[in-house]
């Protein structure tokens, strides 16, 4: 299978490598609505829970909690996602980072880290997504979930039968049809982030990144 197949090939990825993330004021200044904690029981909530899942407040939580429904509609839609459970989380993570990358949510891929991180998951794995392709630490069906992620990324969907098809054998129905709702929500997510200007803020700073990748 040609896994380059509707995909630009000239176009160059985003490093999906975090920084140690951007200080509080530039982040302030790059984002389009403000990410303070916001004054009230639904700022404080926020704050608390985020704090406590994941040792600082996400900016996109308090961009949310400018409109409580969008917050808590994402919040309870979040949870029942985490459920998802017939993908391999590691092929899991490859996709949704492929398309943060692609998208170049700075946001979403060091998130990305972490949550990988606190998964015990192959970070080398992840940092390989900008040179997929040749990467010799992807297997086929990684270098395949990849593909797939970036092609239904594109616009217009890039995505051919040729490329489903031996993801359907190696996954099944259920695992094709999990791969292709994380990578809608991926896209959710990263489009949701990018504009409004959210960007790395270090959650991935905890992570021992492999040193052959910076």
């Amino acid at each position: 299978m040609d896994m380059t197949t509707s995909l630009d090939a000239t176009k160059p990825l985003p490093t999906v490598l975090p920084g140690p993330g951007t200080e509080l004021d530039a982040r302030r200044r790059l984002a389009r609505v403000p990410i303070d904690q916001p004054v009230g029981l639904t700022g404080r909530l926020v704050g608390w829970l985020s704090r406590k899942l994941y040792g600082q407040a996400p900016d996109n939580g308090f961009a949310m909690a400018h409109n409580r429904k969008v917050l808590l509609a994402t919040l309870f839609h979040e949870r029942r996602v985490a459920r998802f459970d017939r993908l391999d989380p590691g092929l899991k993570a490859l996709a949704t980072m492929a398309v943060a990358a692609e998208i170049g949510c700075t946001w979403c891929i060091d998130f990305g880290y972490f949550l990988a991180h606190a998964q015990h998951l192959d970070l080398a794995k992840l940092a390989s997504v900008t040179s997929w392709q040749d990467a010799e630490n992807l297997t086929r069906l990684e270098k395949q979930v990849i593909a797939y992620a970036m092609a239904a990324t594109a616009t217009p969907v890039g995505v051919t039968d040729e490329m489903v098809t031996p993801l359907r054998d190696a996954l099944g129905d259920a695992g094709l049809v999990e791969l292709t709702m994380m990578v809608a929500i991926e896209n959710e997510r990263s489009r949701f982030n990018a504009a409004l200007g959210l960007v790395s803020q270090g959650f991935s700073a905890i992570c021992q990144l492999p040193s052959d990748h910076g």
